[in-house]
């Protein structure tokens, strides 16, 4: 069977020789134009005049584009329609396309960008977060609120109680392969689109309104991503838009790509923010009651901030069974880029807050904080329901946790830690076991929905196509394995196609962890069509049932007699049999009130652990992770080496988020970390010395694509083993708590080692 063998990634070989090909890389038509933006020098203000002379008069330029020369909508935002393509009349953060130039050539683009000459009414722009709640600026009239039980009055009751705030940094997605898209007009007006986008329909969409267009005269197609992170989900629409506006006006194919500056300056990240919170708990550190006011800084335009904010107030509780809670979420708009979809979409900053209280309460007990956060766990027996009144049915969080403590020695590294910190004054060690619980399924219900085309051709291959797309995480190469597996082949004659508008219509991004989910669903409910197909043509022949036919090892047998694939197929084809179908799936069960906070908004949980290891130089703030420990549940992983490869790639970049990677705005909105030599991703060096990753052995308990679970998301969620660690091994510089913000840099674990011994004094 195809399914849970760990094969290579389809495009590895391709990866590594260089010859895989991305949007940049398909070979443009004589005549092919590129685009560059003109942008914004000022954060907020009222734009009075624009002189564009020097730019149109600038070498190898063809043609310049204002708002007004747009020739339908002038929109890019993902659903709120408040995000113009090119800023009509105000702008509302530096680095907002103004103008658009379309030249001969890239350089010559970027080049005559530069020259624009834009005079503004300068406004006082509203940068952080206490400033857009001065000025009440929020993309919602108030608080989101919602809430279990009487948080109060248990925090009051309860034998303990503790407050604290907490600071949660953004992130840059720093995807190996910028923001890119190309243009080709066709006949009649229509567009064939290349994006490097997650979500081809809507790229689609955005494209037919600019061009004035239905739907159907507008085709996208996407073969892979070099990264996305859910930073392609929306914002590549505004690059898709402008090439195919500029193809139309001028005839020509049309291409554009951002420079990793003009990318990093133009495009959101994901939000930061600030979480508030005040919790009673018994003397076993149980939590009888806590509230959190989640502080969101979303940047100039909606975008999916509205979602984002909701994920992160579903994953407040994380692990932890909350009797009584309060979860209070502010929406706020500041002249900053908007920030947009990061992996766990809100979900790690919803988590790092119950995470920090856990920490807190063990340090205010002065016991182990995996004590803590075992005595709070959800219960195996599925009687308990999360603050939004889903039943937790299938937590294998506590026999997960206990397992990783054992196969880590967590316990005795932990009393080692402990010797080593009494005996060294410098080097602090620190060592922190945090669990995930994640929730699985687009919050908006209607998005759980996927399609697929299978053909199968008269020699036995198989032409897959599906609404998911490749970013490097392997998912075209499962859902090959689905449908290898579903018809006994080996992987090798299923054929992976680019994903075309044109071939599955009206799919949802590939985001929130579903891809191979609902894509696999999909392709299995096509594959079992053409299947059933075969397997009654036989069976009318050899007079038996249907279910009698066997397809395995690329052979089908029945009734004593033994065909090879290829055989069968090409029988039905000289029978006139259909050897195509589609596929679709709906995830089943879900309901969900984003008002009230009510309902079941995702089908399962995914669950995992991480443990890690540091040590702290006091004197400078420099650190290192000595060593990781991940137990992750997948399910029955399809692919058990891809699976392992997401997990260690999403606890790195999920440390490196807490930890190195700072965003820094200066007084005027100016993004002052905008390049390598600024921002820093984690590299080589900063991976833990030893990493161990193995996956829980255990199937879903939901009816998902042969019993897997998602495992794109979830992992990111252990890089917070990382902070916790960190924050364990400042406090063994005194007697008083961290609260260490994030991300933990050299500089904020110094002043914080500073505080703490500035307390203890």
């Amino acid at each position: 069977m195809s399914v849970a063998k760990p094969l290579p990634h389809d495009a590895a070989l391709l990866h590594v020789t260089g010859q895989a090909r991305y949007v940049d890389d398909i070979p443009a038509p004589a005549g092919t134009l590129h685009l560059a933006f003109g942008l914004s020098g000022i954060a907020h203000g009222r734009i009075t005049d624009i002189d564009l002379a020097a730019v149109r008069a600038a070498p190898g330029v063809v043609r310049v584009l204002t708002a007004d020369d747009l020739p339908f909508a002038n929109d890019v935002s993902a659903g709120a329609h408040d995000e113009p393509l090119l800023a009509d009349g105000m702008v509302h953060h530096l680095g907002q396309p103004v103008f658009l130039v379309v030249a001969e050539t890239h350089l010559a683009a970027r080049k005559a960008a530069r020259l624009g000459r834009i005079t503004y009414d300068e406004l006082r722009p509203i940068l952080t977060i206490d400033e857009a709640l001065e000025a009440g600026s929020r993309f919602e009239e108030g608080p989101r609120i919602w809430s279990r039980g009487d948080a109060a009055t248990a925090i009051d009751a309860a034998p303990h109680h503790i407050e604290g705030r907490m600071e949660i940094g953004g992130q840059e997605h720093f995807y190996l392969e910028g923001q890119a898209a190309f243009a080709l007009p066709q006949e009649n007006g229509d567009t064939v689109v290349h994006s490097s986008t997650q979500h081809p329909t809507e790229i689609q969409h955005k494209v037919a309104e600019a061009l004035g267009l239905p739907m159907s005269g507008v085709r996208v197609e996407v073969r892979r991503m070099g990264g996305g992170f859910g930073g392609k989900e929306s914002q590549g629409n505004a690059l898709a838009v402008a090439c195919a506006v500029a193809a139309r006006l001028t005839g020509r194919p049309c291409k554009m790509r951002y420079d990793r500056d003009d990318d990093m300056v133009i495009t959101g990240k994901r939000h930061d923010f600030r979480i508030s919170y005040r919790v009673g708990f018994d003397d076993q550190g149980r939590v009888q009651g806590i509230e959190f006011i989640q502080l969101c800084r979303c940047g100039w335009a909606q975008d999916l901030s509205l979602a984002v904010a909701d994920r992160a107030m579903l994953h407040a509780d994380n692990a932890y069974f909350l009797p009584n809670v309060r979860i209070e979420s502010h929406r706020l708009r500041t002249n900053t880029q908007s920030a947009t979809a990061f992996r766990g979409f809100g979900g790690p900053q919803g988590i790092v807050g119950i995470e920090r209280v856990m920490d807190h309460i063990a340090h205010h007990l002065g016991r182990d904080p995996l004590d803590i956060r075992q005595a709070n766990f959800y219960a195996p027996a599925g009687d308990q329901v999360t603050p939004y009144g889903m039943p937790v049915t299938d937590s294998i969080i506590g026999a997960l946790t206990e397992r990783l403590a054992r196969t880590s020695g967590y316990h005795a590294r932990r009393r080692a830690a402990a010797e080593w910190n009494a005996a060294n004054p410098v080097l602090k060690k620190g060592i922190a076991l945090t669990p995930v619980k994640f929730g699985i399924s687009f919050t908006l219900s209607h998005l759980n929905q996927a399609g697929a085309l299978v053909h199968v051709y008269q020699d036995g291959s198989i032409h897959l196509n599906h609404g998911g797309t490749e970013m490097g995480q392997g998912l075209f190469q499962k859902v090959a394995q689905v449908a290898a597996a579903g018809f006994g082949v080996d992987v090798s004659r299923v054929r992976i196609t680019a994903t075309d508008t044109g071939k599955v219509p009206n799919t949802s991004a590939t985001a929130a962890s579903s891809g191979s989910d609902l894509n696999g669903m999909a392709v299995k409910a096509a594959v079992d069509t053409i299947r059933t197909r075969l397997a009654e043509m036989l069976a009318q022949e050899h007079q038996c049932a249907p279910g009698d036919v066997r397809f395995a090892d690329d052979r089908v047998q029945v009734g004593g007699a033994d065909y090879a694939f290829e055989e069968v197929v090409h029988r039905a084809y000289t029978q006139r049999i259909s050897l195509s179908a589609t596929g679709f799936y709906q995830t089943p069960g879900l309901s969900w009130d984003r008002i009230r906070g009510e309902g079941r908004p995702f089908f399962y949980f995914a669950y995992g652990a991480a443990v890690s290891e540091v040590v702290l130089d006091t004197l400078t703030g420099e650190n290192r992770i000595l060593r990781t420990d991940i137990l992750h549940d997948a399910g029955a992983s399809l692919n058990p080496a891809l699976d392992k490869g997401q997990v260690e790639g999403g606890f790195v970049q999920g440390a490196g988020w807490l930890t190195t990677e700072e965003l820094v705005w200066d007084d005027k909105g100016r993004l002052r970390t905008h390049a390598p030599s600024t921002y820093k991703i984690p590299a080589c060096g900063d991976r833990p010395r030893i990493l161990n990753v193995a996956l829980w052995d255990g199937e879903n308990p939901a009816d998902t694509i042969y019993r897997s679970k998602a495992v794109g998301e979830p992992p990111l969620m252990h890089g917070i083993s990382v902070l916790m660690a960190l924050s364990d091994a400042v406090a063994a510089c005194g007697d008083a708590y961290p609260a260490l913000d994030a991300p933990a840099t050299a500089e904020r674990l110094l002043w914080a080692t500073r505080q703490v011994e500035v307390d203890e004094l």
